[in-house]
């Protein structure tokens, strides 16, 4: 099957750090580009961070520039995402998927653009 299983998802205080894991499943990652996206409850799914192959550059949302980082290892084929400084408005099912990565990713993205979509992981954040 052909899909992604994110992992790493857990609850954390704030101020707290996570690395989420984006495994693929029957086909590898070496010339995709990757991206990270969330929702929380009641909300729309928003682009988080995206990264291309080859150089590996990366685009991220706004309000977790800074705090979130994204990185690949081809040779697990894995994508993680790096999460520092976790505040109340980070909760939400992280997922991951393949689709074009572009500079306006945390604004907006086409949905019918990315494919491969796993199960997601969900990110708590409370004292």
């Amino acid at each position: 099957q052909v899909q992604f299983v994110e992992s790493g998802g857990d609850l954390v205080q704030p101020g707290g750090s996570l690395r989420l894991s984006c495994a693929a499943s029957g086909f590898t990652l070496d010339s995709l580009t990757i991206g990270w996206f969330r929702q929380a409850s009641g909300r729309e799914r928003g682009g988080v961070a995206c990264i291309s192959s080859g150089d590996g550059s990366a685009y991220y949302e706004d309000s977790v520039k800074g705090r979130f980082t994204v990185s690949r290892d081809n040779a697990k084929n894995t994508v993680y995402l790096q999460m520092n400084n976790l505040k109340h408005e980070d909760p939400a099912v992280y997922y991951c998927a393949v689709g074009p990565c572009r500079a306006h990713f945390g604004t907006y993205y086409f949905p019918h653009e990315y494919e491969h979509w796993g199960q997601g992981t969900q990110v708590t954040v409370s004292s």
